[in-house]
């Protein structure tokens, strides 16, 4: 990880939020008071839509950098949004509703120095924590899922792409998210896939995991979308130039 300087933080950490008013203020401090206990300049962005008091209540925290509107606008165009904001040496972004906790990080921070371009949470790796399951018809989707995603798109050494705890350095964050054109919830597929081409080293870390059985995904509509935008990423990261 390159040392910071006066107009670079050593991270930017971007929380992109969907009406998140009872968990925002406790996770934006959570992550100040732990990146400075590291000894780490940190820069946190809150990327927020919604219609209740989320951006408000952010804005009030001191530091905090907070975009979004009332119109959902969706979780990848958040985070596309942070990143053009972000400055840090690292770059990543974690659920608004701490589903990771962000001393997960712990496990990060030596690999960024050196071993790798980006890291990723995964729950699907051995030494993952899983310390509240999702319910069993989810945990079936995601399998299937997976394996949809491999044979459209194709994302080897990936076993879970969905995790939203992903950091990269400062460089490859910028190229890839200038890129990425997902608005949905498949960015995740895209902007791995979009590392993959770029021949990023990526690396998976087994993460603590809890679901919080809040998902804002219409199991129908929503899923026939994600379908489409897997063939559309296929088709976008194909013709993309490196």
């Amino acid at each position: 990880m390159e040392p910071a300087s006066p107009t670079r933080p050593d991270i930017s950490l971007i929380l992109p939020a969907y009406n998140e008013e009872r968990t925002i203020v406790s996770t934006v401090r959570e992550a100040s008071a732990y990146f400075a206990a590291k000894g780490l300049n940190a820069q946190i962005i809150v990327s927020a839509d919604g219609n209740d008091l989320t951006r408000e209540l952010a804005r009030e925290i001191p530091g905090t950098i907070v975009l979004g509107s009332a119109q959902r606008s969706g979780k990848g165009r958040g985070i596309r949004l942070g990143v053009e904001q972000a400055t840090g040496g690292i770059i990543g972004f974690a659920d608004a509703d701490n589903k990771v906790p962000i001393t997960e990080f712990d496990k990060f921070l030596p690999l960024m120095a050196g071993a790798c371009d980006v890291a990723i949470g995964t729950r699907a790796r051995d030494r993952s924590k899983i310390e509240k399951a999702q319910p069993f018809y989810r945990q079936l989707g995601s399998k299937g899922f997976y394996y949809f995603v491999q044979t459209v798109v194709g994302l080897p050494g990936i076993t879970d792409s969905q995790c939203g705890f992903k950091f990269f350095h400062h460089d490859y964050a910028k190229k890839i998210f200038a890129l990425q054109r997902i608005d949905g919830y498949m960015y995740d597929v895209e902007i791995l896939a979009l590392a993959i081409r770029m021949k990023a080293r990526v690396i998976e870390i087994p993460i603590r995991w809890r679901d919080d059985a809040d998902s804002r995904l219409d199991l129908v509509a929503g899923n026939i979308q994600n379908v489409k935008d897997i063939f559309r990423i296929r088709s976008l990261v194909r013709s993309v130039k490196i």
